[in-house]
């Protein structure tokens, strides 16, 4: 059975630190792609960062010079850090997993494997 897990969220003051964790297991195929996503109330998904499975790093505008996607060497475990936090931060965020190839980039496609989502609070 394919499970992602996410944990870390949580709620932090403005200008606060958190970090996401993303565990993968049960997934046959190799991952191509790991992300970090997010929906605020009443606002579309948005793609936050990726990462490939040859470490290339993409990231949303929104938190670029803020955010850090990282992943473990077995690449089934993946991380953002998230610094310097906005009360604009505040929403749920998914970590998903993409197998097919050729969807690892800013377009920020995944279809394949999602998690529950780990809400994330930043007030002011």
């Amino acid at each position: 059975q394919v499970k992602l897990m996410e944990s870390g969220g949580g709620s932090v003051p403005a200008g606060g630190s958190l970090r996401l964790s993303c565990e993968a297991s049960g997934i046959r195929y190799s991952i191509r792609c790991m992300g970090w996503f997010r929906q605020a109330p009443d606002k579309k998904r948005e793609g936050v960062a990726i990462i490939s499975d040859s470490g290339r790093t993409i990231y949303a505008d929104s938190v670029k010079g803020r955010f850090t996607i990282s992943r473990d060497n077995v690449k089934t475990t993946w991380f953002l850090h998230m610094a310097d936090l906005k009360p604009e931060d505040t929403a749920m965020y998914y970590c998903a997993a993409e197998t097919r190839v050729g969807y690892c980039d800013s377009r920020f496609v995944f279809d394949d494997y999602w998690g529950q989502g780990t809400q994330v609070t930043v007030s002011s």
